[in-house]
C-alpha cells in the first residue's frame, strides 16, 4: 500500500534524474486522498540542488537563491497524471493556473519523486485564456536526445489530455480556487539534506 499523509505533515519532493537527486525541497500537505495529492510550498522555502554530473547539467535553479522566492505555491497532483497543476498565488490572491509537465510522481516513504520535463502551461486566473511556455526547451532536449524512449511522447500526450480538459471545461483544479493558506501553513520548514545516495532506478 503506498504511503498516504496527512494535513500539516512536512514531506519532500526530489525530482530525480540519473538515478539521483537533482532538486529536493519540502512541502506541508493540505490534503491527501490517495488519489489527489495537495501540498503548499511556502514562500522561503529552503531548495536543495544536487552536484556532480547529470545528463542535463546541474539544475538550472542552482544559480539563483537557494530558497523559494515568489509567494507560495498550492501544488495538485493526482496519481498516474503526467502534470501537476500549480495554484500561484500573488499578495493572498489567485494569479494563475501553472500546469507543470512532469514524471508521474511516485510515492516515498518521506513524500514522493518526479522530474519536471520543461514544457508548463499557464492559464489566466479567469480562465480566459492559456500561454504555453518553455516550447522551445522541450524541443531541443528532445533533439538533444535528453529524452528516453516514449518520454516525449508522453509528455505530449499529457500535454493534448490538460487541453481537452480545458476546452470541455472539466477543469478540475478548480474546485481549489478558493483554498488560502492558514497561518500553520505559511511556517517555513526546515531544510532537506541532497543524500548522496542512488534512488535505485534511474530517471
Amino acid at each position: 500500500m503506498e504511503p498516504r499523509f496527512s494535513s500539516g505533515d512536512v514531506i519532500v519532493r526530489r525530482e530525480i534524474l540519473d538515478g539521483r537527486e537533482w532538486m529536493v525541497y519540502p512541502l506541508r500537505v493540505v490534503a491527501d486522498d490517495s488519489h489527489l495529492l495537495a501540498a503548499y510550498l511556502a514562500k522561503g522555502t529552503p531548495i536543495a540542488f544536487g552536484g556532480g554530473e547529470f545528463k542535463w547539467g546541474l539544475h538550472p535553479w542552482v544559480h539563483f537563491d537557494h530558497t523559494w522566492q515568489s509567494d507560495g505555491v498550492l501544488q495538485l497532483q493526482r496519481t498516474g497524471d503526467g502534470y501537476s497543476v500549480w495554484a500561484r498565488l500573488k499578495d493572498g490572491e489567485l494569479q494563475d493556473w501553472y500546469v507543470n509537465f512532469q514524471e508521474p510522481m511516485r510515492r516515498t516513504g518521506r513524500g514522493f519523486d518526479t522530474l519536471d520535463q520543461e514544457l508548463d502551461l499557464v492559464i489566466a486566473a479567469d480562465g480566459s485564456a492559456y500561454e504555453w511556455k518553455d516550447v522551445d526547451h522541450f524541443e531541443e532536449r528532445v533533439r538533444a536526445g535528453g529524452f528516453g524512449p516514449g518520454e516525449a511522447e508522453a509528455v505530449r500526450r499529457a500535454a493534448a489530455e490538460v487541453v481537452r480538459l480545458i476546452e470541455r471545461g472539466e477543469r478540475w483544479w478548480e474546485e481549489w480556487r478558493d483554498w488560502r493558506p492558514a497561518a500553520g501553513f505559511l511556517d517555513v520548514p526546515g531544510p532537506v539534506a541532497i543524500s548522496a545516495a542512488p534512488t535505485g532506478g534511474a530517471s
